[in-house]
């Protein structure tokens, strides 16, 4: 049964859980076919390709509803040993792939340069559920880190940067994994992906300085610093944070409606 709220988001019950997605994605209105979260099923078509540049456990479709990302939600460190891909059950509205495809849904729908949401889908096994997400892929662009580790990194394109983070911050949208795998350049935007775990808070110094030394952790770990401290400092870090603090004095979006 499909069943589509005010929004326009459509929700499909599955023998094991649910799907959300996107109808107008579709080339013909019909059901969200659960085959499509999984790789293997467009591999064995030969239509799927791992994603470069750091994008671990990301994989490219290209379908006949368009190109797609497709990811599927895997814990990170000591807990992935015990528990895999599995996340404690706590509703539907609460698991990774829901909250990530609302939160997007609601950042493209006013316009913040973000990844597209195309469908989010959880299985449900007693206490715990797995977890898929598919994003709307984006062309021509490449990852900060790839940026960096391919020829560097100008004061421009850091610019570009800092200036997109605070679009967002300066509202209250808050990233929970921002680094430099995480941010996409094409030759007009910088965008956003990876939402999983974001959320709308009020837009406060201390989380936004915590989201800003991830970042720069993060370049620093993909060798932006290479040539130097002294010149990444001078050449990268001063040009974005100085973007990014003229984006959060005057913000130019409201995620308010």
């Amino acid at each position: 049964m499909t069943e589509s709220d005010a929004n326009g988001i459509c929700e499909q019950q599955t023998a094991d859980g649910a799907i959300l997605f996107d109808p107008a994605v579709l080339t013909q209105g019909s059901d969200f076919d659960p085959r499509w979260f999984d790789a293997e099923f467009w591999r064995a078509l030969d239509r799927a390709t791992a994603a470069p540049g750091g994008r671990g456990g990301i994989v490219f479709a290209d379908t006949p509803h368009g190109h797609w990302a497709l990811r599927h939600y895997r814990r990170g460190g000591f807990v992935a040993r015990v528990l895999g891909d599995r996340y404690l059950w706590n509703g539907a509205e609460h698991t990774r792939s829901f909250a990530e495809f609302r939160l997007l849904h609601d950042l493209v729908d006013r316009g913040f340069d973000v990844s597209r949401p195309i469908a989010a889908r959880y299985r449900r096994q007693g206490t715990h559920y797995r977890a898929d997400l598919i994003t709307q892929f984006i062309p021509d662009a490449s990852t900060l880190t790839w940026r960096v580790q391919h020829g560097g990194i100008d004061t421009d394109t850091a610019r570009r940067v800092g200036a997109a983070i605070a679009r967002l911050h300066a509202v209250g949208i808050y990233h929970a994994d921002l680094n430099a795998h995480n941010v996409l350049i094409d030759a007009d935007k910088v965008w956003l992906i990876d939402f999983d775990r974001g959320e709308l808070r009020a837009p406060q110094r201390a989380w936004q300085a915590a989201n800003m030394a991830r970042l720069k952790r993060s370049l620093i770990k993909v060798g932006a610093a290479a040539a130097g401290e002294a010149v990444f400092e001078h050449e990268i870090w001063e040009p974005l944070m100085g973007a990014y603090e003229n984006g959060l004095e005057s913000p130019s979006k409201d995620i308010s409606r």
